[in-house]
C-alpha cells in the first residue's frame, strides 16, 4: 500500500506542545503521562492510529502503536514509534523507558470510560493514576501560529459554503433538502465530516441549520438552539419542516479542515423579518462588537460574559438571550481540534484570557417563532479579538 498522508503536523510543533505539557507534569510531581484519546493523540502525536503515547516528565515521547504501526510512522513526525501489540506489557515497557519504577502517572480521566480506567489501575498495580485532562486542555487552549493558519484554512472552507447559501435557498424546500446541498459543497471542498466534541454524549454533525419555529425547539444539545432533527435517535438540527417566507433561517455550521475547525453562523430570510427579530439581531451585533473590544489578555472570561449579559438586559431581551425557555450560561466556547475546548466565555468562569486563545463567540436570541444572532471564530490579540471567520454580517435577505 502506498498511502501518504495529505499533511503532517511538523515535528517542531509536536515538540513545543510536548514541552509545555512536560512542564505541567513536573510541577504536579508525575513520572509522565499516557495519552490515548483521539483528539489528544492527534495534538501531541499527529496521528490517531490506535496507540498509547507515553510522555515522560523528561525526554522524548514514545508512541506505542497497536494498530496500524506502518501508517502511524507515515503520519507522525515523532522520532520514537514502536509496534506494541500486547497492552499487558505496558508496565514493563514504561519502567524500561523511564529507567525506574513508576509512582504517579497521568491519564485523560475526563474521557476514559470507567471500565478502561479500572483496567489500567489493575494493570499498573500500585501506580497512582492522576487526572491530567485539565492540564492537557490548558496546553491546547493557546494556539500556535501554525494552528491559527490551519484554522484560517478551515475558515476559507466556511466562506465557500456560505457563498452558496442564496443559490440553494428556495421557499418550500425542506430544511434537510437545503442542508444536503450545503453539506455537499463542504465535502467536495475537503470537509472531513466528523466534528469532535469532548463532552459526554455531546454529538453533532456539521452543525445546526433550522428555520422559523424549529429554531426554538429545545434539545439535549448544550447550545442556544436545538431543532427537531429527523427522529428521536438524533433529535437536533434540521428536520422535515419546509422553509417559509418572512422567517429567520439560521445556518450555524462547523467547518473542519486538516483536523481543525471553525464555528460560524449567519441569518438569512426569504422576504422580510419582523421588527422584533431585526431589533434582536442588531443587539446581537452590538454584543459582538463590544466583546471584540474588551476581550483582551488578562480579562476574565466571566467579566466578558457579564458585559454581554448587561447589553442584553439593557435592551429588554434578558428572557431570550442564549436560548428559550432554557438558556445556556455561556456566549463563547474554545475551538480547535474539538468544538468544546477552553476557554469558555461563561457565567462564573473566572479564568483570564490569554493571547492566541481561539474561541467561537455566538450571541443569539431565541423566541417561540424563531431565533436570530451571529457567530464567528476569533483569536485573542493584545488589541482585542480578531475575526478568523469572514462573511457578510448583514442579514441575507432574498426576494
Amino acid at each position: 500500500m502506498n498511502y501518504q498522508p495529505l499533511c503532517c503536523t511538523p515535528l517542531v510543533e509536536l515538540e513545543k506542545r510536548t514541552a509545555l505539557l512536560q512542564e505541567m507534569i513536573k510541577r504536579n510531581d508525575l513520572d509522565g503521562a499516557i495519552i490515548i484519546q483521539n483528539a489528544d493523540l492527534f495534538y501531541f502525536a499527529g496521528t490517531i492510529q490506535r496507540s498509547h503515547l507515553f510522555i515522560p516528565a523528561e525526554g522524548d515521547p514514545v508512541l506505542l502503536v497497536k494498530k496500524n504501526c506502518e501508517r502511524a510512522v507515515r503520519e507522525s513526525e515523532l522520532r520514537n514509534i514502536i509496534k506494541f501489540p500486547n497492552l499487558k506489557d505496558l508496565p514493563v515497557m514504561l519502567e524500561s523507558l523511564l529507567g525506574h519504577k513508576i509512582n504517579r502517572i497521568g491519564f485523560e480521566l475526563d474521557v476514559i470510560p470507567a471500565n478502561l480506567y479500572f483496567y489500567y489501575q489493575k494493570l499498573l498495580g500500585s501506580v497512582e493514576i492522576i487526572d491530567i485532562s485539565n492540564l492537557i486542555r490548558e496546553v491546547r487552549s493557546i494556539k500556535s501560529s501554525y494552528e491559527i493558519e490551519v484554522i484560517k484554512r478551515a475558515a476559507k472552507l466556511n466562506y465557500i459554503m456560505f457563498s452558496h447559501v442564496k443559490e440553494f435557498l428556495h421557499e418550500g424546500m425542506t430544511e434537510v433538502e437545503f442542508v444536503s446541498k450545503l453539506e455537499a459543497v463542504y465535502r467536495q471542498a475537503g470537509h472531513q465530516c466528523f466534528i469532535r466534541m469532548r463532552g459526554f454524549n455531546m454529538e453533532i454533525v456539521y452543525g445546526h441549520m433550522m428555520s422559523g419555529y424549529n429554531l426554538a425547539v429545545p434539545s439535549f444539545f448544550d447550545g442556544p438552539t436545538g431543532g427537531s432533527g429527523l427522529n428521536p435517535s438524533f433529535p437536533q438540527g434540521s428536520g422535515y419542516k419546509k422553509l417559509e417566507r418572512n422567517e429567520p433561517i439560521m445556518v450555524d455550521y462547523v467547518g473542519v479542515l486538516d483536523g481543525y475547525m471553525v464555528d460560524q453562523a449567519r441569518i438569512f430570510c426569504i422576504g422580510q423579518l419582523s421588527t422584533r427579530m431585526i431589533y434582536a439581531y442588531n443587539v446581537a451585533i452590538e454584543i459582538q462588537e463590544r466583546v471584540k473590544e474588551i476581550a483582551k489578555p488578562g480579562v476574565s472570561c466571566a467579566d466578558v460574559y457579564d458585559a454581554a449579559l448587561q447589553i442584553s438586559n439593557k435592551n429588554g431581551l434578558k428572557e431570550h438571550f442564549m436560548g428559550y425557555p432554557d438558556p445556556v450560561s455561556f456566549i463563547g466556547h474554545g475551538i480547535g481540534i474539538e468544538l468544546d475546548e477552553l476557554p469558555v466565555i461563561a457565567r462564573g468562569y473566572n479564568v483570564p484570557l490569554q493571547k492566541d486563545m481561539v474561541f467561537a463567540l455566538e450571541p443569539k436570541f431565541v423566541f417561540p417563532e424563531g431565533a436570530v444572532g451571529i457567530e464567528n471564530t476569533l483569536v485573542v490579540t493584545p488589541q482585542g479579538l480578531e475575526n478568523l471567520t469572514v462573511f457578510d454580517e448583514n442579514i441575507g435577505f432574498l426576494p
